[in-house]
């Protein structure tokens, strides 16, 4: 037993010993005199290793970071063992070069120097020796890139200026431009090759240039209905660049729906009114969306609104989006909406369209009423809209809308024509003020300038989708405006709770009214495997009336994604 635990013993000391020994290679590194031999001591390098091989690599190190100094004539002299666990390195440094002077002749594109914020007089430019390595790869890079991926640069010619300066010139190598060749797209094959084309604007034949791919796929984030896997990668054989771009398909239909009940201030029952919302999104994986809303309300109104876009269409950059809403009040009027319009996506963000709509309003009571009557109208009108997206955050996808309608025409009712203006806009911004506390903020409104008005048709407002606290579409003005506000806070991912405080002023000139309304509350929305449920709790008020508990409106809304 005591033999057994000497061995081990001398095993230990064995280890121990070979560990020592196995790093006591020392390694001493001087230059021609003292001044040089500071120079390399201020660079620094290790002095113990485990074998020669990481010596020669550390001290074939210190020589390249000489060169980057600008002590392009240093040499290693030499390398001796002075003993058995001793090595010594003699450089010669030579004279130090602080600056070099490139002249590339033009065949750098100026542009890249100004990115690389490298002054040039056209024909060359001037670095610091300390920059030229870093500058050099930059400028590669950058050719690369736009094209010629297998490009070279080389300095030749180099001669002394001056004791501390250089001049070279720039030679490059172009084997040829690259062109994209041929794009195949993996994950989700069926993806319409036009939004490839016209959405992110590559194409075969067009010039390779890797960053600008990359972030032109990045777009692909933008799109409800694609997501970017990873980024996209090149293969170069000898004569063609192949393009892979990785794309998967999401879910982007969208069911809403809500419940909403209040008190009838007349009769002070509870009534009830909702409506359904449908959105499909490229189910013939061809970027085309559908939408289908019907809605009911306690004013006995009833809304369907039909609408249809089909984005680039015969691979033109321009897409298609054609609307229908039919609207009937009671057993008074009903009105029938249709519009066509031409859309052209500049970019992921910013699209401009162009359209003519026509409105026909029939008098159901044909009463001798005034106010309502049969009409015809015809618009043309020009759209635009700007969105940003937020594609981290799935309870609040968009960040940014601006969406402004103008359109002018003329009304015809009674044998009379008559010129009109309308204009409208929707927008609203999230500002996100940290990981958990964010303000909402969104303004709406139209207007209709004309000489004389009918109330069937002008527009109307009021509910979950307006001013809250108010009835769906209760409110009816020739001109109005909404700002709606909410505070949120998360109380983690899925769930968030917020404040309600609307405001809206409105003037109606058939009942020669305007006035003020506010809306306050609370809400909470709760993200979940069946969708988006959201609650709000309002209670709305006109400008001097009192808040009553018996106004409120409860609003309870399930959006489904599929």
């Amino acid at each position: 037993m005591l033999n057994n635990f000497r061995l081990f013993i001398l095993f230990l000391f064995s280890l121990f010993f070979a560990e020592v020994y196995s790093q006591n290679l020392e390694l001493k590194i001087i230059g021609n005199d003292s001044l040089e031999t500071q120079v390399i001591d201020s660079l620094g390098y290790e002095n113990y290793f485990k074998d020669y091989t990481s010596l020669k690599t550390e001290v074939d190190s210190l020589n390249k970071r000489l060169l980057t100094i600008g002590y392009i004539n240093s040499k290693l002299v030499h390398l001796k063992k002075e003993s058995d666990s001793l090595f010594k390195a003699l450089f010669s440094l030579n004279q130090r070069y602080k600056s070099i002077t490139i002249n590339h002749n033009g065949l750098i594109d100026e542009d890249i120097l100004t990115l690389g914020d490298i002054k040039s007089n056209g024909q060359s430019f001037t670095l610091p020796i300390s920059k030229l390595e870093r500058t050099l790869n930059f400028i590669n890079a950058e050719i690369a890139n736009r094209g010629n991926p297998f490009s070279t640069l080389q300095l030749i010619n180099i001669k002394q200026v001056s004791n501390t300066s250089l001049s070279a010139n720039l030679e490059l190598s172009k084997p040829f431009k690259r062109t994209i060749d041929k794009i195949i797209i993996k994950g989700y094959e069926k993806f319409p090759k036009s939004f490839v084309k016209r959405y992110m604007k590559i194409k075969t034949g067009q010039e390779f240039n890797l960053a600008k791919i990359k972030d032109k796929t990045a777009e692909l984030n933008d799109l409800r209905f694609a997501n970017q896997i990873k980024d996209p990668e090149v293969l170069f054989t000898k004569d063609s660049t192949i393009l892979y771009m990785y794309i998967e398909k999401t879910k982007s239909n969208t069911f809403d729906g809500f419940l909403g009940f209040g008190t009838n201030e007349d009769t002070n029952k509870i009534e009830f009114d909702g409506y359904l919302n449908l959105s499909l999104t490229n189910n013939l994986n061809y970027g085309e969306t559908l939408k289908l809303l019907y809605k009911s309300d306690e004013n006995d109104q009833q809304t369907f609104d039909g609408n249809i876009k089909m984005p680039y269409m015969f691979s033109t950059p321009l897409g298609v989006e054609l609307n229908l809403n039919i609207f009937k009040k009671d057993s008074t009027f009903v009105t029938a909406s249709q519009s066509a319009k031409l859309n052209y996506q500049v970019n992921s963000n910013h699209v401009i369209g162009v359209g003519l709509s026509g409105v026909n309003s029939s008098d159901l009571l044909d009463t001798e009423i005034s106010s309502v009557n049969d009409f015809k109208s015809n618009y043309y009108f020009t759209n635009y809209v700007y969105t940003k997206r937020q594609n981290y955050d799935f309870l609040f996808p968009i960040n940014f809308i601006f969406d402004i309608t103008a359109g002018f025409g003329n009304r015809t009712f009674d044998d009379i024509d008559e010129d009109q203006t309308k204009f409208a806009l929707n927008t609203f911004k999230i500002f996100n003020l940290n990981d958990q506390n964010s303000f909402y903020l969104r303004g709406n409104g139209q207007i209709i300038d004309s000489d004389t008005f009918l109330e069937n048709e002008l527009p109307r407002f009021g509910g979950i989708n307006s001013i809250r606290g108010f009835e769906e579409n209760s409110l009816v003005a020739n001109l109005f405006g909404v700002i709606n506000t909410e505070y949120r806070y998360r109380l983690n991912r899925n769930i968030y709770v917020h404040s309600v405080i609307d405001a809206a002023y409105f003037e109606n000139k058939i009942s020669d009214q305007k006035g003020k309304l506010f809306g306050f509350g609370f809400g909470f929305g709760l993200l979940s495997k069946a969708g988006l449920l959201r609650f709000n709790y309002t209670s709305g008020k006109t400008e001097n009336q009192r808040f009553k508990l018996s106004n409120s409106k409860v609003h309870i809304s399930l959006t489904a994604v599929f």
